[in-house]
């Protein structure tokens, strides 16, 4: 999977990738399908999450039988595991919050379907220990952007919430999020200035298009320099991604778009497949330049 790096995700300096191990303190359901992981303790000291919106982790699950999960060394190769260790699963999802006081960070998973890392959620139980690499990335809302459009699945729910946390008050911004049912409308704290619309998938079964891109195609478009970050289920972000820069005119750098998930498929499959590139329409990218890995789970792989 590739991410665009449009000009509304800042680059940061690149930091030195660290590694933690930290146990389970509680698990917390927010919805039917939306499960809360809070891992924390003295372990996670010197974490630096919290500067940005959207930022991620790498979580490592520990095998079956096994209580911690083997750590690698993460150089300028790769990651190295120590000899003989058992490669542990490895999923990268959005850091939901991270409190440096009290050394506790949270992390959503969406509880749907099958894959090793949704299983493990599933059975964690507090003192079950999970490593955790990272955090790398992050958004902040682009100051040249008259209007931020935001759409996604509850897959990107996450993400959404830290954005809508740091867009400064007054901030036109239009949220577009798709969810089952009306069970997994969370809240989501928002400052003036955003309109918040939430849109349900039809309980028949999948509908092309979603309606997710069909809310965006409906979109009354606001005048201005608008800036777009959109993040779900691949098919229905490749199909707005080309909404926006071919009906609407979006440049690249003004859009950011991610695929987290594909229909039909687990988590692994997905994988294994490398995923879709939801940016391939565009000749610029044909060879992949400018482009960098997602994998992901509630926000970033959650199915």
């Amino acid at each position: 999977m590739r991410r665009a790096e449009g000009s509304m995700r800042k680059r940061l300096p690149r930091a030195r990738i660290e590694t933690y191990l930290a146990p389970l303190l509680r698990a917390t359901a927010l919805t039917p399908r939306m499960l809360r992981l809070r891992v924390g303790g003295e372990t996670l000291r010197g974490f630096a999450a919290g500067r940005t919106a959207d930022e991620r982790v790498k979580l490592f699950f520990p095998a079956p039988g096994e209580r911690a999960p083997a750590l690698p060394e993460i150089g300028p190769t790769g990651l190295r595991y120590p000899e003989g260790a058992t490669i542990p699963h490895a999923r990268s999802y959005t850091v939901r919050a991270f409190d440096p006081a009290t050394l506790e960070l949270d992390i959503d998973f969406v509880i749907h379907g099958t894959g090793r890392a949704v299983d493990w959620a599933r059975r964690a139980r507090p003192g079950d220990m999970l490593g955790i690499a990272g955090p790398t990335g992050g958004w902040t809302p682009a100051p040249e952007a008259d209007v931020h459009l935001i759409a996604g699945d509850e897959t990107a729910l996450p993400a959404i919430a830290t954005m809508l946390e740091r867009i400064p008050s007054g901030t036109r911004a239009l949220v577009i999020a798709e969810v089952a049912d009306e069970a997994d409308e969370q809240y989501l704290e928002a400052p003036e200035g955003v309109e918040l619309r939430w849109v349900r998938r039809d309980p028949a079964g999948w509908s092309d298009p979603t309606p997710l891109e069909r809310a965006v195609r409906e979109l009354a478009w606001p005048e201005g320099v608008v800036h777009a970050w959109v993040a779900g289920e691949a098919s229905a972000v490749r199909a707005v991604r080309r909404h926006l820069r071919d009906e609407r005119g979006l440049d690249r750098s003004a859009l950011d778009a991610s695929g987290y998930w594909r229909h039909g498929m687990t988590v692994e499959q997905w994988v294994a497949t490398e995923g879709d590139d939801v940016n391939g329409d565009d000749s610029e990218d044909a060879d992949g330049s400018g482009a960098r890995s997602a994998v992901s789970g509630a926000a970033r792989s959650k199915v």
